[in-house]
């Protein structure tokens, strides 16, 4: 091997049996990664290993060269290189633009494309729910304020269409820079948006009044949103395609509804399970009793076990929230309030003293002497 051999195959992570499209692809991927306009921190190592590279590629890309570099490990006839700005006629290097042209613009052989479409911008908008929309659906008319595209000038922002080709970039929508590099082996290419036309290749002389030259225009309107059952506060509906108007021919963006649940008066809820209060008197709580309550779902009865105890919760099966695939539906828990009567009748009084000597129990609230202790110490209520 001569003495100043550079293996091509290792510069561009190839095998030596390597494919010409296996070749191709990894000039691509490293011609991209090493450029130099995209390495301004480390510039200079850059431009060295982008060197190495394309001339790694310019010979292992060309059967013949390739050939005679594998049998006598260099190619001695190299092509001259073109004076600075002649590539046109430069045919060997035509396919090494081509592809910097795919990474940075259309280069110096730019030809004239039509105006670019741009997508519209995804729109958000709060929908606020009952509970009850939420536990059984619902289907809800909203009203969305949205940019749609201009009537007057269908989205060209041209009053009457009055455009005309762009001069400063020929219509190409983009002005493009190119210089020799690395010792006049390799093109240097920057593309920038064009100023004069904003990159949409066209001017327009006559702005549209209606739109002021946007090409959209705000509108309100009316966007049926379907609200699956077991949807909770804080999730987003997508709707595809409902969000504001693309600008040239671009698609519409996407609207996202963000879901708000109202507090509801009775229940509170966690997950899939509903929370309530129920207050039953003391007696009721001593032997038990059967209650009707509401759910969301209508009426059920409600067991009070004898003996229950204050804020005792009992659970009611599949009485909560069903989830978003229909599948199941979560508990109703309901904690037990015990009302305590701050007035008696002396008939009340009495049958409760009665209750609390059959369980020999003496209650200090019963003696008079009792409340002339609190009178003394609290004083009279006012």
């Amino acid at each position: 091997m001569p003495s100043d051999y550079k293996d091509y195959y290792a510069i561009l992570g190839v095998p030596r049996n390597a494919t010409q499209e296996e070749i191709k692809r990894a000039f691509k991927r490293l011609a991209k990664e090493w450029h130099p306009d995209l390495n301004p921190h480390r510039r200079k190592e850059a431009e060295e290993r982008f060197k190495e590279i394309a001339e790694a590629y310019h010979v292992l890309s060309d059967p013949e060269k390739r050939r005679m570099y594998d049998l006598y490990g260099r190619v001695d006839v190299q092509p001259a290189v073109p004076s600075w700005g002649d590539f046109s006629a430069y045919d060997p290097f035509s396919e090494l633009f081509d592809i910097f042209d795919s990474f940075f613009g259309a280069g110096t052989r730019s030809s004239r494309r039509e105006r670019r479409t741009e997508r519209g911008e995804d729109v958000t908008v709060e929908l606020f729910v009952t509970l009850e929309e939420a536990y059984h659906g619902a289907v809800k008319d909203i009203q969305v304020p949205l940019l749609v595209t201009c009537s007057n000038c269908n989205g060209t922002g041209a009053e009457r269409g009055s455009m005309r080709l762009c001069t400063e970039c020929g219509g190409s929508g983009r002005v493009t820079y190119s210089q020799m590099s690395f010792g006049g082996f390799v093109r240097s290419v920057t593309s920038i948006t064009c100023p004069a036309c904003g990159g949409s290749g066209k001017v327009i002389d006559d702005i549209c009044k209606s739109c002021g030259g946007t090409g959209r225009s705000k509108e309100t309107q009316t966007v049926t949103v379907e609200i699956p059952a077991g949807i909770e506060d804080g999730m987003e509906l997508r709707l595809p395609g409902q969000g504001n108007a693309g600008r040239y021919g671009g698609q519409r963006g996407d609207l996202y509804i963000q879901i708000r649940i109202t507090p509801h008066e009775r229940f509170r809820r966690r997950g899939k399970d509903l929370f309530t209060e129920v207050t039953i008197t003391f007696p009721q709580a001593a032997l038990g009793d059967m209650l009707t309550i509401p759910t969301l779902d209508g009426s059920v009865e409600l067991v009070i076990p004898p003996g229950t105890q204050p804020n005792e919760v009992l659970r009611i099966p599949h009485k909560g929230m069903p989830d978003l695939k229909g599948r199941s539906k979560g508990d109703l828990y309901v904690t037990v309030k015990v009302d305590v009567p701050k007035q008696l009748t002396q008939q009340q009084r009495k049958l409760l003293l009665e209750l609390a000597a059959s369980m020999n129990v003496r209650p200090k609230g019963a003696e008079k002497s009792f409340f002339e202790k609190l009178k003394g110490a609290f004083g009279q209520r006012k």
